[in-house]
C-alpha cells in the first residue's frame, strides 16, 4: 500500500450527522454502532441488510458507545458514564464524572484489552486545557490518566496492549504512552505521528491488524494511515466530507473502513459541495482491524 492508492470511501448511510463519531463494530449482531454527539442519537447500521439503520436518542451529548461483557451497551453522557440496554432504552448511571464542573462534556472513549472503559472530556467552547482522560474499571471506579487535555480524541491499543495511543486534537499530534493492562497505567508519553496544519486535525483513531494507526482528519478530507514506529505516513483515503471525525474496522471479516462525519457549521455553499456531510463512509482499505474490546464492568 502507497500513498498514492486509489481507495475511495462509498457513501453506506446518509445519516446527516450534525457531529458523528465513535464507530465501533459489534460482532453480536454483526452491525456498526456510532453517535451523533449534537443530536444525541445512537445510531446503528447492519451491512447485510439494506434499509435497517435505527437511531435512538439518548441525552445529553451521547459521545461514545461500547459492548457491554454482561449485555447491552456502555456509554458515556455529558457527565459520567451510563449501562444501556437497547431492548427497554433504559440507561442505568455507573458513575458521575465532573459533574459539578460547568461546560464540560465527556467526547470519544474506548475499551482497552483487560475490559476498562477509556473516555476522555473537553471543554464544549474548547477552552484549552479543561479536559482529562478517564479510565472506568470493572466495579465503576474513575481513575485520572492524562490531564490539561483540550479536546480528547482518538484511541487506540497495540495488538499486545502494551501501547496506548491517543490524540488530544489540537496539538495535531498523536501520542503514545506504554501502558500496563494489569493496572491500566501510563507511562513514557512520546509523539509517534504529527499531522501538517493543511491537512487538517487528527480526529478519531483505529489500529489494523498490522500495527498501523488510521486517524480521521478534521478539516482535511481524509483518513490516514500511519507507521507510529517511524511516524510515515503510509495512506491517504480522500472522503467527500471535509470534517471526517473517527474510523473503526467492520464487517464479520473486519476487512471494511467505516468513515465518520460531521455537518455542523457548515454553510450552504460548503453543503452544496458536500451534500452527504455527515453521512457514514465505507472503504475497502486492503488491511482487516482488532476485534472491539468490551467493556467486562
Amino acid at each position: 500500500m502507497t500513498a498514492d492508492s486509489k481507495i475511495t470511501a462509498a457513501l453506506a448511510s446518509d445519516a446527516q450527522a450534525q457531529l458523528g463519531e465513535g464507530p465501533m463494530w459489534d460482532a453480536r449482531d454483526n452491525s456498526l454502532y456510532w453517535v451523533d454527539i449534537l443530536s444525541h442519537r445512537v445510531h446503528s447500521h447492519r451491512p447485510a441488510e439494506p434499509n435497517s439503520d435505527r437511531k435512538r436518542e439518548l441525552s445529553p451529548y451521547v459521545s461514545s458507545i461500547v459492548p457491554r461483557r454482561s449485555g447491552g451497551f456502555a456509554l458515556t453522557l455529558q457527565d459520567g458514564f451510563y449501562g444501556y440496554d437497547p431492548a427497554t432504552a433504559e440507561l442505568t448511571l455507573l458513575v458521575k464524572v465532573e459533574a459539578s464542573l460547568p461546560g464540560i462534556r465527556f467526547n470519544d472513549g474506548k475499551c482497552d484489552p483487560a475490559g476498562r472503559y477509556l473516555a476522555g472530556t473537553m471543554a464544549m467552547d474548547e477552552e484549552q486545557g479543561r479536559g482529562t482522560l478517564y479510565s472506568l474499571d470493572v466495579g465503576h471506579a474513575v481513575t485520572p490518566l492524562v490531564s490539561e487535555v483540550t479536546i480528547s480524541n482518538g484511541l487506540a491499543w497495540s495488538g499486545d496492549g502494551a501501547t496506548l495511543y491517543y490524540i488530544d486534537t489540537t496539538t495535531r499530534c498523536v501520542f503514545a504512552f506504554d501502558y500496563d493492562t494489569a493496572s491500566g497505567t501510563v507511562a513514557n508519553r512520546r509523539v509517534v505521528a504529527e499531522i501538517p496544519e493543511e491537512e487538517g486535525f487528527p480526529d478519531g483513531m483505529t489500529i489494523d491488524a498490522e500495527g498501523m494507526l488510521w486517524i480521521a482528519h478534521w478539516g482535511g478530507w481524509q483518513v490516514s494511515r500511519w507507521n507510529p514506529a517511524t511516524g510515515e505516513k503510509l495512506l491517504s483515503v480522500p472522503v467527500p466530507a471535509s470534517q471526517v471525525t473517527s474510523c473503526a474496522f467492520g464487517g464479520e471479516q473486519l476487512d471494511r473502513l467505516y468513515i465518520t462525519t460531521a455537518r455542523v457549521g457548515l454553510g450552504e455553499d460548503e453543503l452544496a459541495e458536500q451534500p452527504h456531510a455527515g453521512g457514514l463512509f465505507c472503504a475497502d482499505v486492503g488491511v482487516r482491524g482488532l476485534p472491539t474490546n468490551l467493556y467486562a464492568g
